[in-house]
């Protein structure tokens, strides 16, 4: 499908014309929804840009891989790129602009501004992939100033991140709704991400562990189990099970301050990070104890 022929969708590629074309929405009084992406898009991504088409009046899409969340030894390089095949996809759900920039609009020549982060930044990822949200926060600023919409649509998949978007949100005074909106899995569990791709051979089937030990822990908790060490030893045996697994972490976690949790006496999150073979995948659910 050529620019031509998709539909409504106008692609920018300049911060220019970004603000242009929201400008000439809100002279007709739409309300902007903005869904920040890396590209390499799914239905998971699909669902939050279907979400802001149903809620605003205008949507524009996002599609930049963000170089400064990426650390040395990560995968920035061969960071999936199907952008024909994701403003196609984009065109068929109604979206308004996509803006797809080149690193040097968002961070010219000179740049040395980033946003500095506490609070829910620390755990979790923050102790595995030093400066990450720093760079996520930092593009997401920029992006929300760039945009100028009014609502922002973030999947809980990347639970930390939204988390870590809405404290910058409250702490800055940034005018800007953050929607969440619930993870979209495969059929057999998988949460959708883009680095699925990376999943050679079986290493797909292998990768199904992860919802597998959060359905563990779901399960233990509506029987009654609360001991938090109990739960997370049970899922680290079944995530172990599976050959080439390697757990960063797999946590109990309060849902608003992320901070540790002994035993699961309200709800919880569990949270995951773990590598198959060389791809390593992040995934959450939350826990919630019967009322009793």
């Amino acid at each position: 499908m050529s620019d031509e022929t998709r539909g409504k969708l106008r692609r920018t590629t300049t911060v220019g014309e970004l603000r242009l074309a929201v400008a000439a929405a809100r002279s007709e009084g739409k309300s902007v929804g903005l869904v920040p992406t890396m590209g390499a898009l799914h239905q998971g991504h699909l669902s939050l840009v279907e979400a802001s088409v149903a809620q605003c009046g205008f949507t524009v899409v996002t599609i930049f891989v963000n170089p400064a969340q990426f650390g040395p030894d990560e995968d920035l390089a061969r960071y999936p790129c199907t952008l024909e095949a994701d403003l196609d996809a984009l065109a068929r759900c109604g979206a308004d602009v996509a803006f797809v920039p080149a690193a040097e609009e968002i961070y010219p020549a000179g740049h040395a501004t980033g946003v500095e982060l506490g609070g829910v930044a620390e755990p979790l990822e923050g102790q595995h992939r030093a400066g990450h949200f720093a760079g996520v926060a930092t593009v997401v600023l920029k992006l929300f100033n760039m945009a100028g919409a009014d609502v922002a649509y973030f999947g809980r998949k990347d639970y930390q991140q939204m988390q870590v978007v809405k404290q910058m949100v409250a702490d800055l005074n940034v005018p800007i709704t953050i929607c969440e909106c619930p993870t979209v899995r495969e059929p057999d569990g998988l949460a959708m991400s883009s680095r699925n791709k990376y999943l050679a051979g079986d290493a797909r089937q292998r990768a199904l562990v992860l919802w597998k030990s959060l359905c563990l822990a779901r399960r233990a908790v509506a029987q009654g189990q609360r001991d938090g060490e109990t739960i997370l030893r049970q899922m680290r045996e079944v995530i172990r099970s599976a050959e080439g697994a390697v757990i960063d972490y797999a946590a109990l976690v309060d849902p608003e301050t992320l901070a540790g949790v002994a035993r699961v006496e309200q709800p919880t999150l569990a949270v995951l990070a773990v590598k198959i073979d060389e791809t390593r995948l992040i995934d959450n659910c939350l826990l919630e104890p019967p009322l009793e």
